[in-house]
C-alpha cells in the first residue's frame, strides 16, 4: 500500500510547489508592473499638461466645446445614467476588427477609443469631401464626449477585474491607456487646428518627464 501511494504524494509535493511558484511569480510579476505603472504617472502627467497647454493655444469657443463635451459625459454619467452598453457595443466593433489578429484582440478594445475615431472619419468626410465648415466646433464636443465615455468605461473595467495584485494592472494599463488615447486625441487635434502642434506636445510632454526623473535621481542619489 505504501508503495503505491507515494507516488501519489510526490505529484501533490510537485503541484504544491507549482502553485506556490506560480504565484510567486504572478506576484513578482504584479511588482514589476506597479513599478512600471508608477514610472508611467510621470507621463501621465506630462502629456496631460503638455496637452492642457496645446490646448489653450486653440481659439476659445473651441475649448469650450471640447470641455462641454468633457463635463457632459461626466455628470450624464454621474447623474442620469451609465450607458455601458454603449461603451460595450464600441468594445464588440473593435473586437470584430481585429479579430484576425487574436493578441490584439485583448488589448485593442481598451485601447482605441473607436467613437472617436470614428467621428473623426466623418468630420474628414464632411469637412474636406463635402465642405460642412460649420460642424467643427459640433465634432469638437463629441471628441469630448466620446474619449470621456471611453477612459470611464475602460477604466471602471480594468479596476473591476478580481486577482490584480496591488492593483498593479489597474495602475500599468489605465496609464497606458490614458497616454494612448491623449496622443491620438492630439494627432486630431493637430489636424484640425494649425495652432495645435503634434510635434511641440510631445516635445513638452518628453520634457516634464524628463525634468521630474532628473529630480527624483537627485532626490534619492545625490
Amino acid at each position: 500500500m505504501e508503495e503505491k501511494e507515494s507516488p501519489n504524494l510526490l505529484d501533490t509535493n510537485i503541484d504544491t510547489f507549482k502553485a506556490k511558484f506560480s504565484t510567486f511569480g504572478s506576484r513578482m510579476f504584479g511588482l514589476l508592473k506597479l513599478f512600471l505603472g508608477v514610472v508611467m504617472l510621470v507621463f501621465v502627467y506630462s502629456f496631460s499638461r503638455s496637452f492642457l497647454s496645446e490646448l489653450g493655444l486653440i481659439e476659445s469657443e473651441y475649448q469650450r466645446y471640447f470641455w462641454s463635451g468633457v463635463i457632459s459625459m461626466l455628470l450624464f454619467y454621474l447623474f442620469v445614467w451609465e450607458p455601458a452598453v454603449i461603451y460595450n457595443r464600441g468594445y464588440r466593433l473593435v473586437e470584430l476588427l481585429f479579430n484576425f489578429f487574436k493578441p490584439l484582440v485583448r488589448v485593442a478594445p481598451y485601447l482605441l477609443p473607436i467613437y472617436t475615431i470614428v467621428l473623426f472619419l466623418a468630420f474628414v468626410a464632411l469637412f474636406y469631401i463635402f465642405q460642412l465648415k460649420d460642424t467643427v466646433g459640433y465634432f469638437v464636443f463629441l471628441f469630448g464626449l466620446t474619449i470621456a465615455l471611453h477612459l470611464i468605461f475602460s477604466a471602471k473595467t480594468i479596476r473591476g477585474k478580481k486577482g490584480d495584485f496591488l492593483k498593479s494592472n489597474y495602475v500599468f494599463g489605465f496609464s497606458f491607456i490614458y497616454i494612448l488615447n491623449v496622443f491620438l486625441l492630439a494627432l486630431i487635434l493637430g489636424f484640425i487646428f494649425n495652432k495645435f502642434s503634434v510635434v511641440d506636445f510631445l516635445e513638452n510632454s518628453f520634457q516634464i518627464a524628463s525634468s521630474m526623473f532628473k529630480a527624483v535621481f537627485r532626490q534619492l542619489f545625490l
